[in-house]
């Protein structure tokens, strides 16, 4: 939503594609008439790509590997010389040609088409981005400070749904799914 505010306040055609149509209809609210939204599919992502000269893939589902929502075959759609930054690199990325980079070497080409798929991008900042995760982490950590783990667990769901692994057990069921493990409910370690 930020690139996209950036982007339009430069006066550049933007194009958001999601699949939560509430979310589409709040950006439609508080965007301007340059930016426009469309369902997130094959179809509508193909008839954008011809004009697109900045593609930003941000998928994430928390716990499991982002969808690969770009193929290599639709990259000969895109001009040559156009960019993809594939903010999604960390959960696999949703760009088929994904792979991930680093800051000393930060891009690389397929088909003309200039890829940036640094990993943790947010490093690049860390003064930046240590603040802004400490200002979210922090009410979080002093609630397990103050109640104990096990207490804080039962008491505030958003961190019981933040637990992962509890004694060996994995209570995060995306991440047993994706790597075809056990999935133990959170309840059941938690008592």
């Amino acid at each position: 939503m930020n690139a996209a505010k950036i982007a339009s306040g430069m006066r550049a055609k933007v194009t958001i594609l999601d699949i939560n149509v509430e979310r589409m209809r709040y950006l439609d609210d508080v965007m301007p008439s340059n930016v426009v939204t469309l369902m997130s599919n094959s179809y509508n992502l193909e008839k954008v790509l011809p004009d697109t000269d900045l593609l930003i893939g941000a998928v994430l589902i928390p716990g499991a590997k982002a969808p690969c929502l770009v193929e290599k075959d639709m990259l000969r759609l895109m001009k040559k010389g156009s960019v993809i930054v594939d903010v999604a690199v960390d959960q696999g990325g949703c760009v088929e040609t994904t792979h991930p980079t680093t800051q000393d070497n930060p891009v690389f080409e397929v088909d003309g088409v200039i890829h940036y798929c640094v990993a943790n991008m947010p490093g690049a900042y860390p003064k930046t981005s240590t603040l802004a995760l400490t200002n979210v982490t922090l009410p979080y950590i002093l609630t397990i400070a103050n109640l104990g783990y096990r207490e804080a667990l039962r008491r505030d769901s958003s961190i019981a749904r933040g637990l992962n692994l509890f004694h060996g057990k994995l209570t995060c069921e995306r991440v047993a799914k994706a790597h075809n493990l056990p999935y133990t409910e959170v309840e059941e370690v938690i008592m």
